[in-house]
């Protein structure tokens, strides 16, 4: 029983709630299905398959709330920490504008970072600029791109990456927003590269690769407060941004929607994405087809010859087809032994 209450007002850190709770009735996502209003997600993927394309393409859904393939959106400002090439990254954003926003020269509440960060160690720096900058409006998104770049220190280190996780739930705390980290694949390529303690800490992850044909397949592979699974194709579609200062052409590429699906396989074998967790390979048509040759060159001796080896090396029984004969590809008359087999 709770103890009586002494008059003497004392602040609590861990307040307790009692049994008799509401159900809440608020909307708990960004993109449903895909991104929760907050905690923290992790896109992961092999180099060059499309990751950065893919999210940034996923979160100006939210910037503009528009619907995501049929998903509902809600419409939330985005800081996206470019760390990897913000030059290039300038120029994506100009395709997206040129491509999905008729080249208007909109306001959106989309705000690029592409200085170098140290998570770890600048994310109080981080979190006083972004509310300094905003004028106290909250970001929806925060997305680092890369882990790998954002994380000074050892990815496969438990410590290292506690730190980082630490820094990331500072971030989500202070603006009760989602932060999405990009993330690559490891060497077995069946999960994000690093510590598992990553993968125990999001509260969503996606993983993404791209096949033979170019087409780009995103899975949710897990999600803590929702159902999993859903997987989305895309491609990448080149856009011309015009010429540099000496008159060669500026291209960028778009993500657009592919109506190619396929199974989602969690070890799936391409180029891309290796990975040693798919069956051993199967038999080749040569080492297939050697024992038949072999069988079909013995079968086809004469009655002077060897005997046939399926019939256990007697030789009172022998092949039925003649000597300088071209084999026939039947099969042996002879009755089959399991004494010999064929090596």
């Amino acid at each position: 029983m709770p103890r009586p209450q002494t008059g003497v007002h004392q602040s609590t850190r861990f307040p307790l709630e009692p049994w008799d709770v509401t159900m809440p009735t608020a909307s708990n996502y960004l993109v449903k299905g895909i991104l929760p209003r907050t905690g923290l997600a992790v896109a992961w993927g092999p180099p060059k398959c499309g990751k950065s394309f893919k999210i940034f393409d996923l979160v100006m859904h939210v910037v503009l709330g528009r619907n995501y393939r049929g998903r509902k959106v809600r419409r939330g400002i985005v800081v996206y920490c470019a760390l990897e090439g913000g030059h290039g990254f300038r120029n994506r954003m100009i395709a997206w504008k040129k491509r999905y926003l008729n080249g208007h020269d909109w306001s959106v509440p989309f705000y690029l970072m592409a200085e170098p960060l140290n998570l770890i160690t600048d994310y109080k720096t981080l979190i006083n600029d972004i509310d300094n900058q905003l004028g106290g409006d909250r970001p929806a998104i925060i997305v680092i791109d890369t882990l790998n770049r954002a994380l000074i220190g050892d990815e496969n280190k438990s410590e290292d990456m506690a730190k980082f996780i630490k820094a990331m739930d500072a971030i989500r705390t202070a603006f009760d927003c989602l932060v999405l980290t990009i993330h690559h694949c490891g060497i077995v390529g069946g999960r994000p590269r690093g510590h598992s303690s990553l993968s125990g800490a999001d509260d969503v992850q996606i993983a993404i690769d791209r096949d033979k044909n170019g087409i780009i397949h995103a899975k949710v592979e897990h999600m803590k407060e929702g159902e999993a699974g859903a997987v989305f194709a895309s491609t990448l579609e080149p856009v011309d941004l015009g010429t540099d200062e000496d008159g060669d052409p500026i291209s960028s590429c778009v993500i657009v929607e592919s109506k190619s699906q396929r199974p989602y396989r969690s070890c799936q074998r391409h180029s891309s994405w290796p990975t040693t967790r798919c069956n051993g390979p199967s038999r080749t048509k040569a080492s297939r087809s050697k024992p038949t040759a072999r069988w079909r060159r013995r079968a086809s001796r004469s009655d002077n010859g060897p005997a046939c080896p399926r019939a256990g090396g007697s030789s009172s029984t022998t092949c039925t087809e003649p000597k300088n004969r071209k084999p026939s590809g039947k099969p042996c008359s002879a009755p089959p032994s399991t004494s010999r087999r064929l090596s």
